[in-house]
């Protein structure tokens, strides 16, 4: 081979190499991330692995739900990272999870992990259901602050209340789901029939009673700790209610849609989410994490939420969550908010 022709097969070969050495997958990934964290989890994922971008898709629990199912026979997603542990069930027994026990995930608390091995899902951090109280407002009003679920059904709070809608939200999802293995459906279903009496509205989004109890919109919302936590934060009159019964939970986790054509960076993905770094990610924003003893106290939060958590069977959650949201929907559906 002349110089000449070494030359130019050797600036060939330059100028494919960078494109080889930069190139990098796009993972689709489905969330129902809180918007405000979405920015921080692709930024500290991607520093750690440059080759891998993450493309968001994100709503609601209830919403992603059902859009997966929608796309079972046709995938869009690579990767759910962020969503019901119980919408991730679903998926399950429809076969649209890909089976994976990723590195390191021994060190989770096994209440956050599937139960089959290899497991489908694997669970990132928990959030609990909570009570947002307006102490202003709840003054001008000459009203007391709940203590309880049972309280919620007070005359006095009759129009005072709003709670996240369960076919929406994954938050109104684990409140009933929440009150159905504490009580029996009987009680249960009886305690709604009460509450209903007292709620202004369903919303379709699990924060946003919690978001108007600090706002003065509402007195009372009925949401979880990490929204209430942040509206004191910003400066909100409110108190953050953990009812004395018991408080349903979910648990966020994480799947591979079962097909993807980037198994691999799907695998490095779910990998790191289970990481002890991952996690204090995590507990940023939520108080109980799937690591033991990562977890540190939340500023407005106490540090024994886990000891609120109720005994949550996810499968049974799942497996009766279509009769669940049929008997709510028609019950009580009239005073949800107009879907967007």
């Amino acid at each position: 081979m002349n110089r000449r022709m070494l030359f130019m097969l050797t600036g060939a070969m330059s100028a494919v190499l960078p494109a080889i050495a930069f190139a990098e997958t796009q993972l689709t990934v489905y969330t129902a991330i809180e918007a405000v964290d979405l920015d921080r989890y692709k930024e500290t994922f991607e520093k750690a692995h440059p080759d891998i971008k993450i493309n968001w898709v994100r709503d609601s629990t209830g919403v992603m739900t059902a859009k997966l199912l929608a796309e079972k026979d046709n995938p869009q997603a690579d990767v759910v990272w962020g969503l019901a542990a119980t919408s991730l069930l679903l998926l399950k027994t429809e076969g649209m999870l890909e089976a994976y026990e990723p590195k390191g995930v021994a060190e989770l608390d096994k209440k956050f992990v599937d139960k089959d091995t290899p497991p489908s899902w694997v669970g990132m951090d928990a959030y609990v259901a909570a009570l947002c109280y307006n102490t202003v407002e709840g003054q001008k009003l000459g009203l007391t602050a709940p203590t309880s679920w049972e309280d919620l059904t007070k005359p006095e709070y009759k129009g005072h209340v709003v709670m996240p809608n369960p076919a929406s939200s994954g938050t109104g999802f684990l409140d009933v789901s929440g009150w159905l293995q504490m009580w029996g459906e009987e009680k249960a279903w009886s305690f709604m029939d009460k509450l209903h009496e007292n709620i202004s509205a369903y919303t379709h989004s699990g924060s946003k009673p919690c978001k108007m109890a600090g706002a003065g919109e509402a007195v009372i919302g009925v949401s979880f700790e990490f929204p209430g936590a942040k509206a004191k934060s910003a400066g909100a009159p409110i108190d953050i209610i953990f009812p004395s019964e018991g408080s349903g939970w979910e648990a966020e986790a994480t799947a591979i849609i079962a097909g993807t054509a980037n198994l691999e960076a799907a695998k490095t993905l779910v990998d790191w989410s289970v990481t002890k770094e991952a996690n204090e990610m995590y507990n940023a924003g939520y108080a109980v994490v799937a690591y033991p003893g990562v977890a540190k106290q939340v500023e407005h939060l106490p540090n024994d939420i886990a000891s609120k958590m109720i005994e949550n069977d996810f499968e049974w959650a799942a497996n009766s969550r279509g009769a669940i949201l049929k008997e709510w929907q028609k019950r009580y559906d009239a005073k949800s908010e107009p879907k967007t």
